[in-house]
């Protein structure tokens, strides 16, 4: 692997688990909301969160094709 091909997985490896921790907080919180009724509210957020799962394996990916 070359210098700026690690340099990037490095780097996308760091956002990667940013937004694994980003969606674990908002997870919790959407929980905390619906336990006091709004459950609108939760649903939307779960939707969103479908999609930063999605996205997950796709840098997932990404960062393997790299370090390959």
């Amino acid at each position: 692997m070359d210098e700026k091909a690690e340099i990037t997985a490095d780097t996308l490896e760091l956002l990667l688990m940013n937004q694994i921790a980003l969606r674990a907080a908002l997870e919790e919180l959407s929980l905390w909301v619906s336990q006091r009724g709004s459950m609108n509210i939760h649903d939307n957020v779960m939707v969103a969160l479908t999609t930063l799962d999605t996205h997950e394996e796709a840098i997932t990916t990404g960062i393997e094709r790299l370090r390959a």
